[in-house]
């Protein structure tokens, strides 16, 4: 198993990448951790920046913070969820009669995943040679499908599916997925899953056209029907169409949490100092953060963790980017959801518009503001969900499985 790797970056504005320095396995709290070291040529090269402001540009080996085993920036690099079953299954295909050999560490994710992940990253064994990993033909969408389905039954994949599983490796999240570009245009392709008990990729895709109906920033996306199978295309914003990469990181890496321990432990007060601090147009990001709570609250997507939220980094500045991850999910009418993170500054995470509105103050709003501003997103949902819902291709059903369960459940009203 390896224990090294090089990262090579695109730097803003270039359309291939440069070796940016070597990450090594080491134990130095008693514990496996992977440290950075930036190397001698990037730190000579005039147009490079520090890869995150937690890896700020210097020479010598550098330690993730305490209570990390990763810096923020590499791990946002590495697949998750998916994209780790995918070479679970592939790895260990390999090697069926060396389990302990073939099990994956952090070394073989990054090692193993295709080379067009999220964001302005890559990982290679080389210093000088870098060596793009990805399929030798573009895969058609349906064996896109046939290759998730097969991952969910647990099947080997024969050789024939190769170019359609790894694409998926690169894309974050745990559920099924793939990138794959059309018309020369890059896009994230979820798919509906055979454990979903209600349309998950209809619900998302009505959510992000409320959302972009509503005036927040959103991916473009698209429905499509393959092979009997709902596929919800996302476009990427980090791939410009002049063949650069734009470097991101999650709301994560901003808060300098660690992933395993984050869940009651990010907030979006604690995200909002961070805007305060270092993101451009920090006032507009916070009203637009705000709209973004209240719509995760009034859809009821209880899965905006910090690696839901993302930025866009040039070395200086982050730049919150575009809403790519809205998934409203079911609930008892009149039941109260909670949130991975925080809302207001004493911890207060329930799924409550009164709950926002107390939070006002965070995104620099008055009371008044943010009421008037919940009153108006309520209005464009409720005149906005037919048409939607339409676009959706929702049928009447699952319009009203989804409506007032997922879609303002009445509970989001109810004082505090």
């Amino acid at each position: 198993m390896p224990n090294e790797a090089y990262v090579w970056a695109w730097l803003p504005g270039a359309t291939t990448p440069v070796v940016a320095g070597r990450v090594a396995g080491v134990s130095p709290r008693g514990r496996d951790s992977v440290t950075f070291e930036y190397q001698p040529t990037y730190l000579r090269n005039q147009a490079a920046i520090a890869l995150s402001p937690e890896l700020p540009m210097a020479a010598g080996v550098q330690v993730p913070a305490a209570g990390l085993d990763i810096f923020g920036v590499l791990l946002d690099a590495i697949p998750d969820g998916w994209g780790r079953h995918v070479i679970d299954r592939t790895v260990l295909a390999r090697e069926p009669d060396n389990f302990i050999a073939a099990t994956p560490d952090l070394f073989t994710y990054m090692l193993q995943s295709a080379s067009d992940r999220i964001g302005g990253l890559d990982f290679q064994q080389s210093a000088t040679q870098y060596l793009p990993r990805g399929p030798k033909h573009t895969p058609a969408l349906l064996d896109l499908v046939h290759a998730a389905e097969m991952l969910e039954r647990g099947e080997t994949i024969p050789e024939s599916f190769a170019d359609a599983v790894l694409p998926g490796t690169a894309a974050g999240g745990s559920r099924p997925k793939a990138i794959i570009n059309i018309d020369d245009r890059s896009y994230i392709a979820k798919f509906s899953s055979t454990t979903d008990h209600f349309p998950v990729v209809k619900s998302e895709a009505v959510a992000m056209e409320l959302a972009r109906r509503l005036g927040i920033q959103t991916a473009h996306t698209q429905l499509e029907n393959v092979g009997g199978r709902d596929v919800l295309l996302v476009q990427r914003f980090d791939r410009p169409n002049d063949g650069t990469r734009r470097m991101q990181v999650s709301a994560l890496t901003v808060l300098v949490k660690n992933a395993d321990t984050a869940r009651g432990a990010t907030s979006y007060p604690g995200l909002a100092d961070k805007i305060r601090e270092s993101f451009t147009n920090p006032r507009a990001t916070l009203a637009e953060l705000f709209k973004r709570v209240v719509f995760n609250v009034m859809v009821r997507n209880t899965d905006n963790h910090a690696r839901n939220e993302a930025a866009f980094w040039d070395g200086k500045h982050f730049t919150l980017t575009p809403a790519y991850d809205i998934s409203p999910g079911l609930g008892r009418r009149d039941s109260i959801a909670s949130h991975p993170m925080a809302i207001t500054p004493d911890g207060d995470n329930r799924s409550l518009l009164a709950v926002c509105v107390k939070a006002a103050p965070v995104f620099q709003l008055t009371s008044t503001e943010a009421k008037q501003l919940v009153e108006e997103m309520d209005e464009m949902i409720r005149l906005n969900w037919d048409d939607a819902s339409t676009m959706a291709q929702l049928t009447t059903g699952q319009r009203r499985q989804l409506w007032e369960a997922s879609v303002l459940n009445p509970a989001i009203y109810w004082p505090m």
